[in-house]
């Protein structure tokens, strides 16, 4: 019964063992690392010799200087590579409105004179709690608050939004978006802190 049965289940079981636990995952790095090397090293964000971040991966930003990404609802902190998940709370759940109003009094705590319409994405959390983009209609509204916090031009401001704006997908799917990491390291690198 052994021969006929066990060891040929055991043979197979190394072999596919070999084949999908060493094999395949050997295969897809090598070809990560030879074709796409910066997306095979988690797409980082290098300044100064130094990782600050990745452009796939959110990052907490609140101070008003700073362009504001989506809601993360990870644990035990916010963005949390390690615990990718959204809050599952439903539209109509308590937790959930309190946190959408809890958003929308920090906007507008954090920039008073603007009586635009929040966008939706600045009080949710994405499905991943990592999204490291917001719309472009969410970057034009924090606009007035980043050029006052930094003492620049809304017009200086609005031009680096548009810069980071990637269109939508194949010209037609989704919506333009703006990476946030990407737009607050350039906001840190721009040198005249004021205009006239």
């Amino acid at each position: 019964m052994f021969r006929e049965h066990i060891r040929p289940m055991l043979v197979i079981f190394a072999i596919l063992t070999v084949i999908t636990g060493v094999l395949y995952p050997l295969a897809v790095t090598g070809v990560a690392h030879c074709f796409f090397r910066d997306q095979g090293n988690g797409s980082l964000v290098v300044r100064d010799g130094r990782a600050v971040g990745s452009r796939l991966i959110g990052q907490q930003f609140d101070d008003p200087k700073y362009f504001w990404g989506r809601l993360s609802a990870t644990a035990p902190v916010p963005y949390n590579g390690a615990s990718s998940a959204g809050s599952n709370l439903g539209p109509m759940n308590p937790a959930f409105i309190e946190a959408v109003k809890a958003r929308i009094a920090a906007l507008k705590a954090a920039d008073p004179e603007n009586t635009d319409p929040i966008p939706v994405d600045l009080v949710t959390a994405s499905g991943s709690g990592l999204d490291p983009h917001i719309s472009a209609a969410a970057a034009r509204y924090q606009v007035g608050r980043v050029a006052r916090a930094r003492g620049v031009s809304p017009d200086i401001v609005t031009s680096l939004v548009q810069k980071h704006t990637a269109g939508r997908f194949l010209g037609i799917i989704g919506e333009p978006i703006v990476n946030v990491l990407g737009l607050n390291l350039e906001l840190d690198g721009y040198k005249n802190t004021k205009t006239e």
